[in-house]
């Protein structure tokens, strides 16, 4: 049984994911966004790479049907409905509604993730049912891949401590299972913090958020176990 980590979408392609459980996590803020949607009655959340893939998938949708969602430096992508906050995606604006999303990390770590079997996209927000949706996958395939969106293709601290956190909880009661030196790492840096709320303050991107006046991001991202939604992502499509 093994587990395998990667810090960054980097090097991952479909080929070397196919058939294995894969979660793919961005903190701050793409996998919370979507979680927080769908929760919130989305319809679908289709990642797109970039904004421009995002306008050129939507060209001939009824305008009633779709939201396009996305930032650029944090920031709200100019002429789209919405950007990447949790906070924005309440049922009244998302209900019913397929959302077009595009982020710096996110999205591409999504993209990079096809061919996984299933993908699912975690969080603080969903990380109990997250691990056990997770548990159930790694009993069935002996075999799990966590992909970290990272931070403009660089470590993450957030996403690493959350990819610590799971194969933290995987590993209880396992045995003869194999991690390889990013899995152990991860699992390794979850010691040096008292909780999600610690970790989070500590990483580049929240500092970020906060200088743009998006901290309560920040918090509404680190608080545990707010929805049991276990998004999964197939065919370009998130439900």
């Amino acid at each position: 049984m093994k587990i395998a980590v990667h810090f960054t979408p980097l090097g991952v392609s479909a080929p070397e994911l196919a058939g294995r459980g894969v979660v793919v996590i961005d903190v701050l803020r793409a996998a919370t966004t979507i979680i927080t949607a769908l929760a919130n009655g989305a319809k679908a959340i289709v990642p797109a790479a970039t904004s421009e893939e995002a306008v050129r998938l939507t060209a001939n949708l009824a305008k009633d049907g779709f939201l396009l969602a996305g930032e650029r430096k944090s920031l709200k992508i100019e002429g789209f409905a919405l950007g990447n906050s949790p906070r924005e995606m309440t049922p009244a604006v998302v209900s019913g509604k397929t959302v077009f999303l595009a982020t710096t990390n996110g999205t591409p770590a999504l993209v990079a993730a096809q061919g996984g079997d299933p993908v699912l996209v975690g969080a603080a927000v969903n990380f109990k049912a997250l691990v056990e949706r997770a548990r159930t996958v790694f009993a069935e395939r002996s075999d799990l891949v966590i992909v970290c969106a990272g931070r403009e293709r660089e470590f993450a601290l957030e996403d690493a401590y959350t990819a610590g956190r799971i194969v933290r909880a995987l590993k209880r009661g396992s045995r003869k299972l194999r991690l390889n030196d990013a899995a152990a790492a991860a699992s390794d840096l979850t010691t040096h913090f008292g909780g999600w709320a610690d970790a989070l303050s500590r990483c580049a991107a929240a500092q970020q958020l906060a200088e743009v006046d998006l901290g309560e991001d920040v918090a509404f991202s680190g608080k545990p176990d707010r929805f049991s939604v276990v998004p999964t992502y197939a065919d370009r499509r998130i439900t």
